[in-house]
């Protein structure tokens, strides 16, 4: 009985990684195919951050709840009193697909009791600015270049154990582009990782 409830549950855990593997490449293929996303609709940076923050809560608990280990420390901004957060001109989805990829990837890579934080700055020449840092083992800087590219990965054993598709920050590169915004990564080994996104002042709002 044992052997054949562990063969069932390995079975389930290829069938959900192969149904992740077919929705990124269908979301990369809309993204392909589709117009470029409106300047006159405008998304709340507040709400996508909060939404982004639940999702990443509940995913650091199911990442460690097999582990005997702490869940990771998330730090998220907070927007309080007059603190204005803004609004980016695009595709809700869109946005929310990009930062929920770069919160998911620091989390699958940095060990749990890690910490992540999030940051979100309004510029002063009218940019903005969205960072994810993290506390993990940090990334070769041989690697560092070739991130974005689709299936490309630097630890293929750990990416299997972590349930990563390879394609995530192929999505984000899509997705910033289609926004006119750039992606930045910084990295130290064994000092962890900075990945910041930074959106031109005309898709920005305060």
């Amino acid at each position: 009985v044992e052997e054949r409830n562990r063969y069932l549950d390995l079975m389930a855990q290829q069938a959900e990684r192969m149904q992740h593997l077919v929705e990124d490449l269908l979301t990369l293929s809309r993204l392909e195919g589709s117009p470029l996303p409106s300047n006159n609709d405008w998304v709340s940076a507040r709400h996508l951050l909060q939404r982004c923050e639940n999702e990443a809560r509940g995913l650091s608990a199911a990442l460690t709840k097999n582990q005997s280990k702490p869940p990771h420390v998330l730090v998220f901004p907070e927007f309080e009193g007059a603190v204005l957060a803004g609004e980016i001109a695009g595709a809700s989805a869109e946005l929310h697909s990009a930062f929920s990829n770069l919160l998911a990837n620091a989390m699958r890579y940095t060990p749990a009791g890690g910490r992540i934080e999030v940051l979100w700055v309004l510029q002063p020449d009218g940019s903005a600015r969205f960072t994810v840092k993290d506390s993990g083992p940090g990334i070769d800087p041989k690697h560092v270049s070739r991130l974005t590219e689709r299936f490309y990965r630097v630890d293929r054993s750990r990416s299997r154990d972590t349930g990563g598709t390879g394609l995530g920050l192929a999505i984000v590169k899509h997705v910033l582009q289609r926004h006119g915004a750039r992606l930045e990564i910084a990295s130290t080994l064994g000092k962890g990782s900075e990945f910041s996104v930074t959106f031109p002042a005309s898709r920005v709002r305060a």
